[in-house]
């Protein structure tokens, strides 16, 4: 093992890490918002209750969110300086206007609505929660694009080794990013509400004798609609996806399908030995007798193109990663489905439904956790397709006994996070929600006529 394995499990950790909270954050935010809008329209304290409770949840995972992004920062100078140089004329653009516009709307206005409870007009705060919701979906794009970049480099031109951009609007409409960025994006909203039917379903099963989880199964309720229409979405996006990868990352897609020939009517594999004929062709390009290509003829190809070398990723992580994506992913759209269906007309949560949802929080946490994999190590052996390698943005001079050190370091920093993420959420959720103490009848006003 050198420098460069480290580096590449250093960076995955540190990322895969900190990608399990950007997702929640974005779904989470849109949630809390929309519950939020739910008390401003009714006057329900049941809502404001709701609004407090997952608001400290979503403050909670934003900050985890932003401490381990700014490792990411750090590690572009220490181990990918090279790859700084090459993408740094093109990555600037994006980047600068994620953290210029996007973060800094999204965090100045958390902070207003933080500290506006009781100063601010409710309008002007109800305000303030969206514009932060939305600024998390607007930093997701920048950022997205800028990833997309590096699997479909567009708007852009080598000068002296380095890519210099010369369409801003390409690298902003490049094709895969306008398929990827709703994909992620829906994929946030299903880890949102996974997240929150988990705690749902715990509350509902302690109030279940009771009789006191009316709320509780509101909450469920929206968040199985949420989970459910993300799912659409995110199926949707997924086959423009295929389409794309069919077309820009032909190596991604037969390793995804672990396909080794230019195959006609190629058949889409379920696991080893268990194939639908035509399905494959079918998904990558409407026609179920096209012709996919397959690994070991791209390889071939490339080594003709860009000289010698390995040019497939990972063939057992890139397929197990696609297949744990789907698996999952359709697991927790599937049981928010036949919630729906089992909670039609007011009925009661069954006791087997709650505990279901309780035990059913890692699932989607998996399957972005996959589709990540899947995603960037499908890109292997290229940072960005076809014009850097991995090999080749390595910062030069890093010793195997430096990496071996920050990489510790940020292990056990990260495991120390996870401690305190785990017991921070966990306290809040077991201490529960206060009901809020009804407004003084003078004070109380319709809705309509609020302002």
């Amino acid at each position: 093992m050198d420098a460069l394995d480290l580096a590449r499990w250093q960076f995955g950790v540190t990322t895969v890490y900190h990608f399990l909270f950007v997702p929640l954050t974005i779904g989470l935010g849109i949630f809390v918002a929309g519950l939020q809008t739910a008390w401003h329209r009714t006057g329900k304290e049941q809502y404001l209750t709701l609004t407090k409770f997952f608001g400290k949840l979503f403050l909670i995972n934003f900050a985890m969110g932003v401490v381990t992004g700014i490792v990411q920062e750090f590690q572009f100078g220490m181990n990918w300086s090279e790859y700084s140089v090459f993408v740094g004329d093109v990555f600037g653009a994006p980047l600068a206007m994620e953290a210029l516009l996007a973060f800094f709307m999204e965090s100045t206005f958390l902070g207003l609505w933080i500290f506006g409870w009781d100063r601010l007009p409710k309008r002007a705060h109800l305000a303030c929660i969206w514009a932060a919701a939305v600024g998390s979906n607007v930093s997701a794009y920048f950022i997205l694009a800028a990833n997309a970049w590096m699997k479909h480099p567009v708007g852009y031109e080598v000068v002296d080794g380095r890519a210099r951009m010369t369409d801003l609007w390409a690298v902003l409409t490049n094709p895969t990013a306008l398929a990827q960025v709703p994909h992620v994006i829906g994929a946030a909203f299903i880890v949102a509400g996974g997240f929150v039917l988990a705690v749902c379903g715990y509350w509902m099963l302690r109030t279940r004798r009771t009789g006191d989880g009316g709320m509780w199964r509101g909450a469920a309720r929206a968040a199985l609609v949420m989970t459910a229409l993300a799912g659409v979405l995110v199926a949707a996006t997924g086959d423009t996806s295929a389409k794309l990868m069919y077309e820009q990352q032909p190596m991604k897609l037969a390793s995804a399908e672990g396909l080794e020939r230019d195959t006609a009517a190629a058949p889409f594999s379920l696991v080893p030995g268990v194939e639908i004929p035509a399905v494959l062709s079918f998904l990558a390009t409407n026609d179920p007798g096209a012709t996919v290509q397959g690994t070991e003829d791209l390889q071939r190809r490339f080594e003709r193109q860009f000289g010698p070398g390995d040019y497939r990723p990972d063939q057992t992580i890139v397929f197990w990663s696609f297949r744990a994506m789907i698996v999952f992913g359709l697991s927790t759209v599937g049981l928010s489905v036949l919630g729906l269906w089992l909670t039609r007309r007011r009925r009661p949560f069954p006791a087997w439904l709650s505990r279901a949802l309780l035990l059913s929080l890692p699932l989607p946490l998996v399957a972005v956790t996959a589709g990540w994999l899947l995603s960037e190590i499908g890109r292997q052996p290229w940072t960005v397709a076809g014009e850097l390698l991995t090999a080749s943005s390595v910062s030069p001079g890093v010793s195997l006994a430096e990496v071996a050190t920050s990489l510790t370091l940020f292990t056990l920093l990260y495991g120390a996070l996870a401690v305190a993420e785990t017991v921070l959420l966990t306290r809040h959720v077991r201490k529960g929600a206060t009901e809020q103490a009804p407004l003084p009848a003078a004070e109380r006003r319709e809705p309509s006529l609020m302002y």
